[in-house]
């Protein structure tokens, strides 16, 4: 393994449920090389997702190691131990060399206070008014808020250290890649606060190449974004600002750059997004997940036949435990129970009625976000059905692919990375 890995400027997180679509996913990078621009893939899957599944993070490695090989790719490519913890992280050590350390339950938590003292004795500088190039009024701070904000994070920032150095003894400093997950918690990070949470981070020596704040408006799994457009294009490059001047201040990685969680699906940032990375020359990781799985399932009602028929009886299972599959996710979705077919009418659909619903196509008047949310956290019933809906996968492979691929590709990779707005059908 390179002494020295490092996390190219663009990034995308693909997750898969199921360890069947990495050649897909990676054909949408060819695209995009093909097209110019280099966007490294990062697989992803969170420990949630393998105890659902009952699948070992190797099954992960093992996928996206047999796609690079296939397609013949040389550009670099990652395997995300995703939102772990220090009592997960272990399992992840063999097969992973991304590391998402997910720090969230420990915000508001109190540091000790000879930690906040001594922080705030170290950093003068976060303690007056402060320009930052790239935002335009410069950021109210003091001792006090400083106080506060330590307060707030400093306890998630020394998780983090723990986490990254029981990580960096057992597979060497640089042999990794660095994230910190702060976007699972309940109010947004200022880009005073995130200022201050760098600067943390850098006194604690992590070496970290992305961060994941949590962002003003809504991120529901699977469907776009709900929130003030322009207030989320106003925080997005006024955090870019501060990670740029963080990484000129302190000792932190000179590709430091914002990942986007749960950033599948959000078309209407994606434009902003492009266009802020292109002014401020920076980087930025696109983290999709749930996204593949759906296109699984689209591609499987797209077949017709027993794969049409499968894929309505994940829907008919899904709608009868709604109750039980939504509330581990209850505040990432935004479910109208009014809106949700009832199974025997679902029963009835052609494949072009269900593939309709489900597709996002914010375009479509057939499209039904509370049924897409629902399916998409629905992957608990084709994980119990096991070779059943795997066998039908494997059957229908091409199909599936083919959605998959032109769904990171044209719906995600495409806005993001190339500017390329998505076309309407």
């Amino acid at each position: 393994m390179s002494s020295h890995l490092s996390l190219p400027k663009y990034s995308v997180g693909v997750g898969d449920r199921f360890a069947h679509q990495a050649k897909a996913q990676l054909q949408a990078c060819v695209l995009a090389a093909n097209a110019g621009v280099d966007v490294s893939p990062v697989w992803n899957k969170s420990n949630r997702e393998h105890m659902i599944i009952g699948s070992e993070p190797s099954s992960t490695r093992v996928a996206a190691d047999a796609a690079v090989k296939a397609l013949g790719w040389t550009k670099p490519y990652f395997c995300d131990a995703d939102h772990i913890g220090l009592t997960t992280v272990d399992r992840y050590l063999p097969a992973c060399d991304f590391y998402t350390i997910d720090v969230a339950d420990f915000i508001g938590k109190s540091a000790d206070a000879s930690s906040v003292d001594a922080f705030i004795h170290r950093h003068p500088e976060l303690q007056h008014k402060l320009e930052i190039e790239g935002i335009a009024e410069p950021l109210t701070l003091s001792q006090d808020f400083l106080r506060q904000v330590a307060n707030k994070f400093l306890a998630a920032v020394q998780n983090a250290a723990a986490i990254y150095r029981k990580i960096e003894s057992a597979k060497g400093r640089g042999n990794f890649i660095t994230e910190v997950s702060m976007d699972e918690t309940d109010s947004p990070q200022t880009p005073a606060e995130l200022l201050i949470i760098l600067a943390a981070t850098a006194d604690e020596g992590i070496p970290l190449e992305t961060i994941a704040p949590k962002f003003n408006g809504r991120f529901n799994k699977g469907v776009d974004y709900v929130g003030d457009l322009a207030k989320f294009e106003e925080e997005f490059a006024a955090d870019v600002a501060a990670i740029a001047h963080a990484v000129k201040h302190y000792d932190l990685p000179k590709n430091l750059k914002l990942s986007v969680h749960s950033g599948s699906d959000k078309f209407s940032i994606y434009e902003p997004i492009h266009n802020i990375i292109l002014r401020f020359n920076a980087g930025v990781h696109l983290k999709t997940a749930g996204t593949t799985w759906l296109e699984e399932l689209i591609g499987l009602a797209e077949s017709g036949g027993d794969g049409l028929a499968l894929a309505k009886k994940i829907y008919a299972q899904a709608y009868d435990h709604r109750e039980e599959l939504c509330a581990p996710y209850a505040t990432v979705i935004d479910i109208d129970p009014a809106k949700l077919p009832l199974p025997e009418e679902v029963a009835r659909w052609s494949s072009l009625q269900y593939t309709s619903a489900l597709r996002h196509d914010p375009h479509s008047a057939a499209y039904n976000s509370s049924l897409r949310q629902l399916l998409h956290v629905g992957f608990k019933v084709a994980a119990k059905m096991g070779d059943r809906y795997l066998h039908l996968v494997e059957a229908n492979e091409a199909i599936i692919a083919r959605n998959v691929t032109d769904n990171l590709y044209n719906r995600h990779i495409a806005p993001v990375f190339l500017g390329v707005a998505q076309q309407k059908k």
